[in-house]
């Protein structure tokens, strides 16, 4: 069993940055794979970043690209999202997800929902303008 727990949303004006962090327990951190996903009012969730086990491979959704940036401290058992330059459609609840699939990194499947076999209870992104 994996404990997800997602902090740092908040409400930001455009153009401001923020850094989301999720703790996780219960399970060799390192052994992971970890997403972030959002679901803004009346859409679906929606994939927004991905990163390896090691950390050495990330994976990102193009509306975020060159903007967002995902890391992960393996010694504090914690994964970040970076969120910079950030506009009125990054309002979302933004959930973070734990895969604990032992394979290779594959961007395609790391951007699927799926895959993922534990989930966060979300952490709110509001950007006013």
């Amino acid at each position: 069993q994996v404990q997800l727990v997602e902090s740092g949303g908040g409400l930001v004006q455009v153009g401001a940055s923020l850094r989301l962090s999720c703790a996780a327990s219960g399970r060799t951190f390192s052994s992971l794979t970890m997403g972030w996903f959002r679901q803004a009012p009346r859409t679906e969730r929606e994939f927004v970043a991905a990163i390896s086990r090691s950390g050495g491979s990330t994976y990102y959704a193009d509306s975020v690209k060159g903007r967002f940036t995902i890391s992960r401290d393996n010694a504090k058992n914690t994964v970040y999202l970076q969120m910079n330059s950030l506009n009125a459609e990054d309002t979302a609840v933004y959930y973070c997800a734990a895969d604990t699939f032992s394979g290779v990194f594959i961007p395609a499947i790391a951007g699927q929902q799926g895959p993922y076999d534990y989930w966060g209870q979300g952490t709110q992104v509001t950007v006013s303008s």
